[in-house]
C-alpha cells in the first residue's frame, strides 16, 4: 500500500506542472472542468466495458455530495482564493486537510482515536509544508477562510468515504462523483468565468494528462487507498504532493530550490513518519503478542 500511496503522490505532484502550464492557456476553473470531464468520460467508458452497474439510489446521493465537495467545491475554492493569496499559502491552507480529517476521524470513525504522536505529526508536517512552499502570510481574511474551506470540504468528503462508502465499488463511486463535480465546475465557468482558451498540441497534452492520469487514475487510486488505510495515515501522506510539485517545478520549469524548502521537506517527512510510525508502547505490545 505504501508503494501505491507513493505513486499517487508522484502523479498528483507532477500534475502541478501541467496545472501551472495550463494556467497560461485556459481560464483556471474551465481547465478544472475540462480535466474532470475527461476523467469522468474515461471512467464511464471503463465502467461500460467492465459492466459496472449503475449506483443504487441511496449510494448515488452520497456520490453526488462527495462530487460537489471533493471535486467541485475543492477546486473552485482553490482558484478563487488564489486571486488574493500566494500559491504557497493557498497550498498550505488547502493541505491542512489531514489535520481536519484527523480531528473528524477521532469523533466519527471507530478505531481512529486521536493520539498525541499523531497530532504532533500532522502539525509538524503542515509547518514543514509552510516552509517548503515558501508561504507568506498576506491577503484578505475571506480568501484565507476560502482556502481553509477547500481543505475542510476535502476532509469531509474523505470522512464520508470512510464512514458511508468503504464497502461500495470504488470505480463506481469515483466515476459518478467525478461526473457531478465536473458538471458543477463547467456550469460555474460558463456562468461566471471570463477568458479565452488557446487550444493547440500542448494544451491538449495538459488536459489529457490531468484528465486521464491526474484525475481518472489518481482518484480511483485515492478512493481505494482511503477504503483500506486509516484516514489520518492516508491523508498525512498527501503532504508529499506539494513537495513533489516543488521538486517537479525545479526539474521541469527550472524554478528555484532553497535550503529553506529542503528543510521544510524534511519536516514534512518527519510529520509523515510520526503519524505512520508505531509508538514504542504499541511496538512492545505487538512483540509480546508475537512471543
Amino acid at each position: 500500500m505504501n508503494y501505491l500511496i507513493g505513486l499517487l503522490c508522484l502523479i498528483w505532484g507532477y500534475n502541478w506542472v501541467f496545472m501551472k502550464l495550463a494556467g497560461d492557456v485556459f481560464p483556471p476553473v474551465l481547465f478544472a472542468g475540462y480535466r474532470f470531464a475527461l476523467g469522468a468520460a474515461v471512467l464511464l467508458l471503463v465502467c461500460w466495458f467492465k459492466k459496472v452497474p449503475l449506483p443504487r439510489g441511496k449510494d448515488m446521493l452520497w456520490y453526488l455530495i462527495c462530487g460537489l465537495l471533493q471535486t467541485m467545491y475543492f477546486n473552485l475554492a482553490i482558484q478563487l482564493s488564489l486571486v488574493d493569496l500566494s500559491a504557497g499559502l493557498t497550498s498550505v491552507l488547502t493541505y491542512s486537510m489531514p489535520l481536519w480529517l484527523t480531528l473528524m476521524a477521532h469523533y466519527w470513525l471507530p478505531g481512529e482515536r486521536l493520539q498525541l504522536r499523531k497530532l504532533v505529526g500532522v502539525i509538524v508536517g503542515i509547518a514543514g509544508l509552510f516552509i517548503a512552499m515558501d508561504a507568506h502570510l498576506g491577503g484578505t481574511t475571506g480568501a484565507m477562510l476560502l482556502a481553509v474551506s477547500s481543505g475542510l470540504s476535502w476532509a469531509l468528503s474523505n470522512l464520508i468515504i470512510k464512514k458511508k462508502l468503504s464497502q461500495c465499488d470504488m470505480l463506481q463511486f469515483t466515476t459518478w462523483q467525478m461526473v457531478a463535480g465536473a458538471a458543477g465546475l463547467l456550469l460555474y465557468s460558463f456562468a461566471f468565468e471570463h477568458g479565452e482558451s488557446h487550444w493547440g498540441l500542448m494544451p491538449v497534452v495538459y488536459v489529457a494528462f490531468a484528465g486521464v492520469i491526474g484525475s481518472a487514475l489518481a482518484f480511483v487510486m485515492w478512493s481505494y487507498i482511503l477504503s483500506k488505510v486509516e484516514a489520518s495515515k492516508a491523508s498525512i501522506s498527501l503532504l508529499l504532493v506539494p513537495v513533489v510539485g516543488v521538486i517537479s517545478g525545479c526539474l521541469v520549469l527550472h524554478e528555484s530550490l532553497t535550503w529553506f524548502m529542503v528543510a521544510g521537506m524534511g519536516m514534512v517527512l518527519m510529520g509523515i513518519w510520526l503519524v505512520n510510525g508505531k509508538s514504542k508502547k504499541a511496538a512492545s505490545a505487538l512483540a509480546s503478542i508475537a512471543d
